[in-house]
């Protein structure tokens, strides 16, 4: 249950992390600084996202 709910946090925490790179894609900015924050949080939401999804669909549930 405990990697279960560690995985929903993960997901959670991506969506965020790609819903901020999006903002910031879409309110624009120059210069490389904007370019290295939108793929930062990208690539690590990115990498949050389907590790916390990989845990939700592998993880078992024990039988009560």
């Amino acid at each position: 249950m405990e990697k279960r709910v560690l995985g929903i946090i993960l997901s959670l925490l991506g969506v965020g992390g790609i819903i901020y790179a999006a903002i910031s894609f879409i309110n624009g900015g120059s210069g490389t600084g904007n370019i290295k924050l939108i793929a930062a949080f990208g690539i690590v939401g990115a990498i949050f996202f389907f590790a916390g999804i990989g845990l939700v669909r592998n993880t078992n549930d024990k039988a009560s």
